[in-house]
């Protein structure tokens, strides 16, 4: 499965963007989730989806305020951030397993990152 994450940008503070990940190869029956890189930090869980889509998890700090979906029919999944703050500035990486999670090892498949950059 190739991933190919885009939709990053520059945005001010209390604006918007929807990040999408394009899924490739085989089929798209996999639970997928979002993380993210800022500068000199680990990274971090945002928010995973089920493979139905019936089933998401955030992570507290965008609880609210981002919102994971996904696509089959396209092999798409999206990150709609809304309110967004200078401290979810960061590259985002979206990834796939077979499970829904929150565990960074437990992804087995990893897209290239897209940057976000959130002025105040």
């Amino acid at each position: 499965v190739q991933l190919q994450a885009f939709g990053g940008g520059l945005v001010q503070a209390g604006g918007s963007l929807r990040l999408s990940c394009a899924a490739s190869g085989r089929t798209f029956m996999y639970g997928m989730g979002w993380f993210r890189q800022a500068p000199g930090k680990e990274r971090e869980f945002v928010a995973a989806i089920s493979v139905s889509g019936g089933s998401t998890y955030y992570a507290d700090s965008v609880k609210g305020r981002f919102t994971i979906s996904r696509d089959n029919a396209k092999n798409t999944v999206y990150l709609q951030m809304n309110s967004l703050k200078p401290e979810d500035t960061a590259v985002y990486y979206c990834a796939a397993q077979s499970q829904l999670g929150n565990r960074r090892d437990r992804y087995y498949y990893w897209g290239q990152g897209t940057l976000v950059t959130v002025s105040s």
